[in-house]
């Protein structure tokens, strides 16, 4: 591939005067790298997408609205805010699936300076009663699952208002989502502040409570230019490398997005919603993913791009739809939350004719992306995440803190303006996971010549086997290329004589049969022999996942018995 030619792209579009110009800025005592460019905080990009007033903005089922119906809309819900006395710096909450409610309310309290709280759907009473309790909202939007399980605790949102969408029967002392939306007017005129917060996202832990992280509106904008600039960058360090410049007369398309995963996280609402709705596109909403219901919404809506995580490329592409279903006018498919499998990357390319893989490495903590790469980049180094951003300072470190060299592996450690501010009410917490600016990943990595980064694992997630480390993302990728393998989940289990074995848990393809000593044979061609699971699970369905899309390891090893494994 073309690296010459990145590397000069990259040069060209950071320069000084360039639209991606970087440049230092102190942030809390601490000297980071940002845009020059950017816009000084997410009311600025809403603001800016009322141009796109006739365009179609938010697609859920037979519902339709337009960017002039969404403006008037967060314009009532901004009013309604201030009059009901929050105040910039306060926050809200939102406790819902992906309905269309959920970005207007978004998008009207990042506006006047109120910090939104994303509220985990899946959570169960004593999950939403914490997060409650330790982000105090004033107001908590919410829907009918969500709204019960609240009330069950009726303490638990004593000191906040409840707003209930999508009801026709209220209960007591629940504001109706009509009277909220009842006031016309333009948007309040609010300074909001780079710096202030605006959102909290819970990260997804699969252990204890999870943390309140501090997502700013300098950090979600520097995701949006991060972002921004990846695309720019692939298509003009391709173009210099194939000398084909695209035609300055043909019209700009417009993205039409799928979200697939929930917009209390990063990977659907600060990457998925933020672009498309920077640029004026269209964005189609579902009630719950179905592999099924996401190809007639591709051909029916004419998507351009879905993303999720990499289990539902899979699905779409292993359904028995896809073969009969128009998706011609997809251009990109991958996603993030999880690694691309470099036979995915590949099945992507070669199985839809149109659309080319994509994927983003990234984490709440840094909202959003860290890294991003595309098109012929990704397919020639699919096991890559690509490289990190402009906005980014990273280094790959040992345990003690050191930097390793070029191509070693080791923890990554990322510094730039998207890192979060830290977490809510856990200062111990953000001086364990950031050190003078710079976060802690958690994860093991490497970066080659290039600048390309390869995620090897989660540190916690490694299997240490008789002190030899075996890193589970590797053991899955090989696996997925047997062909009767639908799911695998890699993980440790305690062991006497070696402190971890390494297991896996399988769910194979409908009508395809392979046994553990097929699978291990498979691996055995690819893998060192330590590396080789020795406890197989066949499981008859899906393997549990958490909101985010990632295997609940944790849970597989607390539910699978050794005695009963292959």
């Amino acid at each position: 591939m073309h690296y010459r030619e990145l590397k000069a792209a990259w040069t060209e579009l950071t320069a000084p005067g360039a639209p991606f110009e970087i440049e230092e800025i102190e942030v809390r005592g601490v000297k980071l790298k940002s845009f020059k460019n950017a816009l000084p905080n997410v009311r600025a990009l809403w603001l800016s997408t009322a141009q796109f007033a006739e365009r179609e903005y938010l697609v859920y089922q037979d519902e339709r609205m337009t960017y002039a119906q969404a403006h008037a809309q967060v314009n009532a819900i901004a009013n309604w805010l201030l009059g009901q006395g929050v105040k910039p710096g306060e926050r809200v909450a939102i406790a819902m699936r992906n309905y269309p409610e959920w970005l207007l309310i978004y998008w009207a309290c990042v506006s006047v300076g109120v910090a939104v709280v994303g509220m985990n759907a899946w959570w169960v009473t004593d999950e939403l009663e914490y997060a409650l309790k330790d982000s105090a909202p004033k107001i908590v939007f919410c829907d009918e699952e969500r709204l019960a399980r609240i009330l069950e605790r009726p303490a638990t949102a004593a000191k906040s208002k409840l707003v209930a969408t999508r009801m026709t029967s209220l209960p007591p002392g629940v504001i109706a989502w009509k009277d909220v939306i009842a006031q016309a007017g333009s948007m309040p005129d609010v300074a909001v502040d780079g710096d202030a917060d605006a959102c909290i996202f819970y990260t997804s832990g699969t252990t204890g409570f999870p943390k309140g992280a501090q997502l700013t509106h300098r950090g979600c904008i520097a995701n949006l230019f991060n972002m921004m600039f990846s695309g720019q960058v692939q298509a003009l360090a391709t173009q210099r490398a194939t000398g084909v410049a695209p035609d300055p007369a043909a019209p700009v398309p417009i993205p039409i997005a799928l979200l697939t995963t929930p917009l209390f996280h990063v990977t659907a609402n600060n990457c998925g919603a933020y672009a498309t709705t920077a640029a004026g596109g269209k964005m189609i909403l579902m009630y719950k993913w179905d592999a099924g219901e996401a190809l007639r919404l591709i051909e029916r809506e004419k998507v351009t791009a879905m993303s999720g995580v990499p289990v539902m490329s899979r699905e779409l592409l292993s359904h028995p739809d896809f073969a009969t279903t128009d998706t011609s006018s997809l251009m990109t498919l991958g996603g993030g939350g999880a690694p691309l499998q470099p036979d995915l990357v590949q099945k992507i390319d070669s199985q839809v004719k149109t659309a080319r893989p994509n994927t983003g490495y990234g984490m709440t903590e840094t909202c959003g992306i860290i890294t991003a790469v595309a098109a012929d980049f990704f397919v020639d180094k699919p096991a890559s995440v690509g490289p990190a951003m402009p906005s980014y300072d990273v280094r790959c470190v040992n345990d003690a803190g050191e930097t390793l060299p070029l191509g070693e592996v080791g923890e990554l450690w990322v510094k730039g303006a998207p890192v979060i501010k830290g977490y809510i009410n856990r200062p111990e917490a953000t001086a364990e996971s950031i050190t003078d600016g710079w976060l802690h990943t958690g994860d093991v990595a490497r970066i080659d010549a290039d600048g390309f980064i390869y995620i090897v694992d989660r540190k916690k997630d490694m299997v240490l086997r008789g002190g030899e480390n075996v890193y589970c993302a590797e053991v899955e990728a090989c696996m997925h290329h047997h062909p009767a393998v639908a799911e695998c989940c890699v993980f440790g289990v305690p062991d006497a004589r070696l402190g971890e074995e390494v297991a896996t848990a399988i769910v194979l393809r409908p009508g395809h049969k392979a046994s553990a000593d097929d699978l291990r044979a498979h691996l055995a061609a690819h893998l060192s022999k330590h590396k080789i699971p020795r406890y197989f699970w066949f499981l008859s369905e899906s393997i549990p996942r958490n909101a985010n899309g990632k295997f609940l390891k944790r849970q597989l090893r607390e539910t699978l018995k050794l005695e009963e494994a292959a």
